[in-house]
């Protein structure tokens, strides 16, 4: 999972990103309104927690301009101003959540967690795949009842696969969620992970859509 953080105040923003490593998620992180808007413009996340005093261009209006431009990934806004009318003017302006400052790093995760699922349409944090189930708060697995060891890359590859219900996903789509960015190179590394997953668990647990991508099997 890919999560953008807009935060101007470098010891929160350094925080929220080791947080949010620790819980399985692929950081991009901004200083101000500006890069904020341009990354979310040109990048896909599967969550952005957004800081509503952010410089040059505050949160609120870079929020305004991706809905407007139809980008649809979850909200989480941050603030340090916790008043009902900025939080009700944050959830008109198109945001999913809202966090007044100070907050709990824990809380933060749970409630991001939790915008990527209801997001994939799923009410529960274990997610099961025939045999294979995934614990994706605590990042934990088991098949056939029985831990099963798997690599933080592969966990995130297979938690990105659960969260595509019955939807192709291409090595470039997937590596940009674990990488970051897209190339060759990462698409290989993709169907490297995926030939190795198949070898512990089966060919039919990630299954390939020729000419589309990769799609989780036995869900």
């Amino acid at each position: 999972m890919r999560c953008l953080v807009a935060e101007d105040e470098p010891h929160i923003r350094a925080d929220l990103e080791v947080a949010l490593q620790a819980a399985g998620f692929l950081v991009d992180q901004v200083g101000d309104g500006d890069a904020a808007w341009y990354q979310g413009d040109v990048e896909d996340y599967d969550a952005v927690v957004l800081d509503l005093g952010l410089p040059r261009l505050d949160g609120l209006s870079v929020l305004r301009r991706w809905r407007k431009a139809g980008r649809a990934f979850p909200v989480l806004i941050v603030s340090a101003r916790g008043d009902w009318t900025e939080k009700v003017e944050g959830i008109e302006a198109g945001a999913d959540d809202y966090l007044a400052k100070p907050f709990q790093m824990g809380e933060l995760v749970a409630r991001v967690r939790a915008l990527v699922r209801r997001g994939a349409g799923k009410l529960s944090p274990l997610v099961e795949a025939g045999a294979l189930r995934l614990d994706t708060v605590r990042m934990t697995a088991t098949h056939a009842g029985a831990p099963a060891r798997v690599s933080p890359l592969e966990f995130r590859l297979l938690d990105y696969l659960a969260h595509q219900p019955g939807r192709a996903v291409s090595a470039g789509e997937l590596a940009d969620h674990l990488y970051g960015t897209s190339d060759g190179n990462d698409a290989n590394a993709i169907e490297a992970i995926v030939a190795r997953l198949r070898r512990k668990f089966g060919s039919e647990l990630i299954r390939t859509r020729r000419g589309f991508g990769y799609l989780l099997g036995g869900e």
